[in-house]
């Protein structure tokens, strides 16, 4: 768990702004017609938002959603869905991320839980964005957030293992539930293991340094129990960075 003090009100509104400042930029160049996937988390929400306000202006685009909770937001703002084995080719894609370098756009993603789905919609698309705010750019992976690793609930513990031999401190991710009594009230919270849409568990994996991100992601692929991991490398074509007063840097990958 994060020893980290809670955000000021102030802080989560400057970045809450940032990353609507981002989206804007975003979708502005989305063409009309485009079939897009859509990411999930805090940013790609806030894309959503500007997305849809492009809609209701005219625009005609369709989405295939990286979650079950990115999904139920795009249908309330009226933006039309597809599944991913339904849409032929992705013309685009939009999400968020946890960390960025740059120049070369390398990302870790999956601090909100979607990694697998977000990288198979990434996978499927043919111009790859990512909209973050400049607190989410490092000068290496790793430095602010573990890579997070999504697992087969069987046999979890012996996977969390082998990646522990791989040299990190894997962490099961837990989330907490409030327990009411029969009255109502409540009797307290209890934690159980966080489950992806996907019905997989999340290893947030901590390492001291990570040097050679290609090579260690092939690592943890080939880890038997592992799903998918959050390194995202060389699946980004340009990333829109907000800072502050209001300005928004784009970044491409070198070619």
């Amino acid at each position: 768990m994060s020893d980290q003090q809670p955000a000021s009100s102030d802080a989560m509104d400057e970045a809450s702004a940032l990353k609507a400042e981002a989206a804007r930029a975003a979708v502005q160049v989305i063409p009309d017609g485009a079939v897009i996937g859509l990411g999930s988390g805090t940013t790609a929400e806030a894309m959503l938002r500007e997305l849809a306000t492009r809609v209701r202006q005219g625009l005609q685009v369709t989405g295939v959603p990286a979650s079950q909770r990115t999904a139920s937001i795009a249908t309330s703002l009226g933006i039309p869905l597809l599944d991913l084995d339904d849409a032929p080719a992705l013309a685009f894609s939009i999400d968020g991320a946890d960390e960025v370098t740059v120049p070369n756009l390398h990302l870790i993603k999956g601090g909100g839980g979607a990694l697998l789905r977000e990288k198979l919609i990434a996978a499927a698309s043919q111009y790859r964005i990512i909209i973050v705010d400049a607190s989410k750019v490092v000068s290496a992976l790793g430095t602010v957030h573990p890579i997070p690793v999504e697992v087969t609930p069987f046999g979890w513990r012996h996977t969390a293992a082998r990646l522990a031999a791989l040299g990190c401190q894997p962490e099961l991710r837990l989330i907490s539930t409030v327990v009411t009594v029969g009255t109502g009230e409540i009797g307290g919270t209890t934690q159980h293991p966080y489950v992806t849409d996907s019905g997989n568990y999340i290893l947030d994996c901590r390492f001291a340094s990570i040097s050679e991100p290609e090579a260690l992601g092939q690592a943890i692929k080939m880890t038997i129990g592992v799903v998918e991991h959050g390194l995202f490398l060389s699946m980004t074509e340009r990333v829109y960075v907000a800072e502050a007063a209001a300005v928004v840097r784009a970044y491409d990958r070198p070619r």
